[in-house]
């Protein structure tokens, strides 16, 4: 066990070490001015780690917003390097890139810096444009009228997603005029202080439809009694291991697997009436066909970011059976989003920042 986690913590520590050694090696600066790249490079990581070690919040919040950013967005940077740097080091093995390459090279230096500078930029706009994704459904249980429900997942408010960017989603949500807001975890990112700084409640009662949500892991990380506090505050519908009726629908909100003593879906759903379009909120997309044995319509998840940047996304695809987007699986459909926010630096590189529009209606109705 302890083994298995000094391991853990040496890899990222020894994969920083080779990407600052090459940085020193490939800059075509005087000593002083690499050594300086390094040291602005070390304190990024080093406000990663405070961060995460609850400096953040003793931060003003501006200067905290700043830091949140910086060193988030560092780890970007980081993996596109590790990546060009692995490549390199391949290439010259084979003998395919002349060792002149990776010394005071100020074309390498050059290109490299160009090609994460455009991913950084192209990746920021693209996070900034926030997807509707529609989703028809049908079912053969009588539905009074056919219900429009929006589906978020991972808003993650917090530093770096302040009250400005929550206020532009509360108009984008209220311009879809929904029956009911579902929301699948993860609405604090990690630190509950900028939401109450900034008052971030009060704009979840400027939305114009009731929001029902479970909780997900990161609520856990924020700590659960100042993440409970806040969903009254903001008169959020919470289901902890409960249910709720809302019309012909029957809502389940299952507790975060990070609650290990939490429900299973089965139990939630004993004694439940079944004529009722039965939607289950569950923030990890785990284990898919307990929903399918319950006899469960819909069952909603996000918690993936499908990755957040490539090619992160190609690693959460082989860790999850649906790791974003719809799939069926026998009567039940799900939908895994990829999130309306995100943790950490604001980019989406081959993925998307979404909400989804579900219109439920009974056959032929």
């Amino acid at each position: 066990m302890k083994f298995g986690f000094i391991l853990f913590m040496l890899i990222p520590v020894l994969a920083h070490v080779y990407v600052m050694w090459h940085v020193h090696q490939v800059l075509p600066l005087p000593l002083w001015g690499k050594w300086m790249v390094v040291a602005l490079m070390t304190a990024a990581l080093a406000m990663m780690i405070a961060g995460i070690a609850g400096t953040f919040d003793r931060m003003p919040l501006e200067a905290a917003s700043v830091a949140y950013d910086v060193s988030t967005s560092w780890l970007i940077v980081f993996l596109y390097l590790l990546l060009a740097f692995v490549l390199l080091d391949l290439g010259r093995l084979v003998h395919l890139v002349p060792k002149a390459w990776l010394h005071d090279n100020a074309w390498v230096a050059g290109t490299i810096t160009a090609v994460i500078a455009g991913l950084l930029i192209y990746g920021n706009v693209h996070y900034h444009n926030k997807i509707k994704e529609p989703l028809s459904l049908t079912t053969s249980k009588r539905l009074t009228k056919p219900v429009r429900v929006l589906l978020l997942s991972d808003l993650h408010l917090g530093y770096h997603n302040r009250k400005a960017e929550w206020q532009r989603w509360v108009e984008m949500i209220n311009a879809e005029h929904a029956d009911l807001i579902l929301v699948a975890g993860d609405i604090i990112d990690g630190y509950v202080r900028p939401l109450l700084d900034e008052d971030m409640a009060a704009d979840f009662k400027q939305l114009n439809a009731p929001v029902v949500a479970c909780l997900g892991n990161h609520e856990y990380i924020t700590g659960i009694d100042r993440s409970l506090d806040f969903y009254r505050r903001a008169g959020i519908t919470l289901l902890r291991d409960t249910t709720l009726t809302v019309g012909d629908l029957l809502i389940v909100g299952r507790d975060d697997r990070s609650n290990s003593h939490r429900r299973s879906t089965s139990q939630l759903l004993e004694g439940a009436d079944r004529n009722k379009f039965i939607i289950v909120l569950d923030h990890q997309p785990y284990n898919l066909e307990e929903s399918q044995q319950c006899g469960v319509d819909l069952q909603f998840s996000g918690h993936t970011h499908e990755g957040q940047v490539w090619p992160i996304s190609l690693m959460v695809h082989r860790m999850y059976e649906n790791a974003w987007g719809y799939c069926r699986k026998g009567n039940t459909h799900y939908y895994v989003s990829s999130g309306i926010g995100i943790w950490g630096g604001k980019y989406r590189i081959g993925t998307r920042s979404e909400y989804v529009v579900a219109t439920i209606s009974t056959v032929n109705q």
